[in-house]
């Protein structure tokens, strides 16, 4: 059975910054393609970043956000820079049975259960 569990939320002053550690189980993370969303209250779960081969980054996060990962810790990271309040959101990690990311929910088969992230102004 393929266990995602995010760690690393909290709260952060604008400006901060933050590492999510997404920690797979019952699977290699390099076996498939991996990504990061987040739900804010009352807005629908949007992607923010994926890895496979390549890695993508949706405009809101790209120059701030890096997606990782370490296959020899079996764990996917995003380490999140330049925090500003409007990133406060509960982050999910996602991973898909086969290669390459989507930017669709439904692209991903399995999820962690999320992490909070606040950014105060």
């Amino acid at each position: 059975q393929v266990q995602l569990v995010e760690s690393g939320g909290g709260l952060v002053q604008a400006g901060g910054s933050l590492r999510l550690s997404c920690a797979a189980s019952g699977r290699t993370i390099s076996s498939g393609g991996m990504g990061w969303f987040r739900q804010a209250p009352g807005t629908e779960r949007e992607f923010i970043a994926g890895i496979s081969s390549s890695t993508y980054y949706a405009d809101s996060v790209k120059g701030r956000f890096t997606i990782s990962r370490d296959n020899a810790k079996n764990t996917m990271y995003l380490q999140m820079n330049s925090l500003k309040p409007e990133d406060t959101a509960v982050y999910y990690c996602a991973a898909r049975k086969f290669a390459g990311w989507g930017i669709n929910t439904s692209d991903y088969h399995y999820w962690g259960q999320g992490t909070q992230v606040t950014v105060s102004s």
